[in-house]
């Protein structure tokens, strides 16, 4: 039987210093490597700054908040086993796993790229999500799309 998560073994995360987001936090953690923080708020920084430019937006942190509520996921599929057969059965996402997806899967689109710094791979990959353009959007309706196609076999989940 699975474990259930308590909000003890949830680690608290203090906001980022520049727009004093929880999220955008978190997109830096994910981004960065090695250790090295201050290159990834660089980064991330310098990608928000260039996106919102590009947009022509005055605050960077609207077209966070636009960009990765176009990637947020619903519904994802979870593999079950069934009298001998696997079969995908949709659940519902919530809270802590759905911003986790969503910023798993921008970094990814981001760092899947080529030709380009981090900043701006970041920079493009937001400019996409704010349009409900880009990889991490496609991951999002590919996703939404394979619950959808297993929606009959949704009894399973309870039983």
């Amino acid at each position: 039987m699975p474990r259930k998560v308590t909000a003890s073994l949830v680690r608290d995360i203090p906001a980022d210093r520049m727009y004093n987001s929880v999220p955008v936090q978190r997109l830096i953690n994910r981004v960065m490597r090695d250790g090295k923080k201050q290159v990834a708020e660089r980064l991330v920084y310098t990608g928000m700054q260039t996106a919102a430019n590009k947009l022509k937006v005055d605050n960077p942190l609207e077209v966070f908040d636009q960009a990765f509520g176009n990637i947020r996921p619903n519904v994802e599929t979870r593999s079950r086993r069934v009298g001998g057969a696997n079969y995908q059965i949709p659940f519902e996402v919530k809270g802590q796993r759905q911003s986790h997806l969503t910023t798993m899967w921008f970094v990814a689109a981001a760092r899947s790229r080529k030709g380009m710094s981090m900043a701006d791979r970041i920079a493009a990959e937001l400019m996409d999500a704010y349009n409900n353009q880009g990889a991490a959007v496609k991951k999002r309706e590919d996703t939404h799309r394979m619950a959808e196609a297993n929606r009959a076999f949704a009894h399973f989940a309870r039983g």
